[in-house]
């Protein structure tokens, strides 16, 4: 089956600083906007991010596999090889980490790299990837 692009539509309280952050930092192409919304290309996927006035949310997060990941958050399942070019080039523009990018589960079912950090309105994002694409959904 052919993968089809999701979209979804996020909240931020400072839309000219994430505009900048999604086009310039994680490289994504710009495509239709208004004064309160834009639309980018994410690895081929529709994300779009919408004004909303800030909130004083705190950052939630649940454990897994030793680590405090933030709920919610939203990312892209990136080929290997895409993922760690894509990790080292978010280093090199200083790119501040929840997580460091690294191997999950190693040596389990559902192996995996993956990353976490924050866009400028404190969107949490998990960008990861599988050597073996079929361990997905693996139990």
């Amino acid at each position: 089956m052919a993968i089809t692009p999701f979209h979804v539509a996020i909240p931020v309280h400072n839309l000219t600083e994430c505009r900048s952050f999604y086009r310039e930092v994680l490289g994504c192409e710009e495509g239709r906007s208004s004064d309160h919304w834009v639309d980018f290309n994410l690895f081929g996927h529709q994300l779009v991010i919408h004004y909303k006035p800030k909130s004083e949310e705190e950052l939630h997060t649940n454990p897994v596999d030793g680590k405090n990941v933030p709920v919610p958050h939203y990312g892209v399942v990136l080929p290997w090889d895409t993922f760690r070019a894509f990790a080292e080039g978010l280093k090199k523009k200083g790119v501040s980490f929840i997580i460091e990018p690294y191997i999950r589960f190693e040596g389990q079912v559902g192996e995996q790299a993956t990353m976490f950090f924050l866009d400028p309105a404190g969107n949490a994002l998990e960008f990861k990837a599988f050597k073996d694409m079929g361990q997905l959904f693996a139990k």
